[in-house]
């Protein structure tokens, strides 16, 4: 038996909100992952199997590896659709708040969400969450959303109509919210539901090589091209650090999804216990954290570029260039040096 953690009125308003409503939908936040995704589509095939309208929105692309799951090819896509994206949260009795716990954290969307007259409720494991929603579900302990969204809907009690696709959903959150259970994942309670999820039929073998054995080869290039060319180690404090310009994803031709995990690559490496990638996007710099043991990277994304997350995989951003990203990476760094000099 896993735990109760999630509050019985929490419970019970989510289910009676579920209960009275015919519209509902799922929003998640920006660049979504796969357990942005996961948990959305998990929760998603529950909700069809309750005989709901449902639709998934999302505020910009998500990876190609995520889009073997059934359901993905009906998620509503912001920027590419915001007139359907906007009309179908206008019209949505309740909405459920995915894996984020600011509205920032859904770009545009932010504002209809905020506007909209649908109850809400938020299921989510960010630390901090905010005032906006009828029911917060929020337990940054727990490993990833999708593990929540399984844990709501068997304390509602409708294990039962848990089918195959929404514990595939579930599995792949699960999955690539730990690394493939390589970090924040030592609760037994997660390996409980897992062979829970295996009782309806998933093929977990077949899930992972879906994720992470489908990359383009211009991947495989550019990751050796950054090793080799543009990893700098900072050793009197165990850290690497990995830099992609957009000219250099432009000579890759990096596709979405194709940059995933970059960052774990340096913490493979004996010495190394704190990994950061700085990579340039279109109106801003996106900054993902890796850590091993103790060092708490989320707090150092949450001081120094505005972000947050769990304490060994986190993630900011940075609003200038490329190279003052970097600037007030390095001068910050030293910081840290004895807290990362004893791990």
């Amino acid at each position: 038996m896993i735990t109760k953690i999630i509050a019985e009125d929490s419970i019970q308003k989510a289910k009676k909100y579920i209960d009275h409503a015919d519209r509902i939908v799922i929003v998640t936040h920006i660049s979504p992952d796969g357990d942005a995704v996961g948990s959305s589509l998990g929760l998603y095939h529950f909700l069809l199997e309750m005989g709901k309208l449902v639709n998934v929105i999302v505020p910009n692309e998500f990876p190609d590896f995520l889009k073997w799951m059934k359901g993905a090819h009906d998620i509503i896509n912001r920027e590419k659709s915001p007139k359907i994206a906007i009309e179908t949260i206008e019209a949505a009795e309740l909405i459920f708040c995915l894996d984020f716990n600011i509205l920032k954290r859904i770009g545009d969307l932010g504002s209809l969400v905020e506007q909209a007259k649908a109850k809400k409720v938020m299921i989510d494991h960010h630390l901090d969450p905010g005032d906006f929603c009828d029911v917060t579900i929020s337990h940054p302990e727990i490993s990833s959303t999708s593990e929540m969204v399984f844990r709501l809907i068997c304390r509602m009690g409708f294990f039962e109509d848990i089918n195959r696709e929404c514990a595939e959903s579930i599995y792949t959150g699960m999955m690539t919210d730990t690394g493939a259970f390589t970090y924040n994942s030592n609760s037994d309670q997660i390996y409980y539901i897992i062979s829970e999820l295996l009782k309806k039929g998933i093929d977990k073998d077949a899930i992972y090589s879906r994720v992470y054995n489908t990359y383009t080869a211009n991947r495989i290039r550019l990751m050796g091209y950054l090793t080799y060319e543009k990893m700098k180690i900072f050793q009197d404090c165990n850290t690497a650090l990995l830099i992609l310009s957009q000219e250099e994803q432009r000579r890759f031709n990096v596709k979405k999804g194709d940059t995933e995990g970059f960052v774990n690559i340096p913490l493979s490496i004996g010495e190394i216990v704190f990994s950061v990638f700085i990579r340039e996007d279109r109106d801003l710099v996106k900054i993902s954290f890796r850590s091993k043991g103790d060092f708490p990277c989320n707090i150092f994304a949450s001081a120094h570029f505005g972000g947050g997350g769990h304490k060994n995989a986190s993630g900011g951003e940075f609003y200038g260039s490329l190279e003052d990203a970097i600037t007030l990476f390095e001068s910050v760094l030293p910081q840290y040096k004895e807290l990362l000099s004893k791990i």
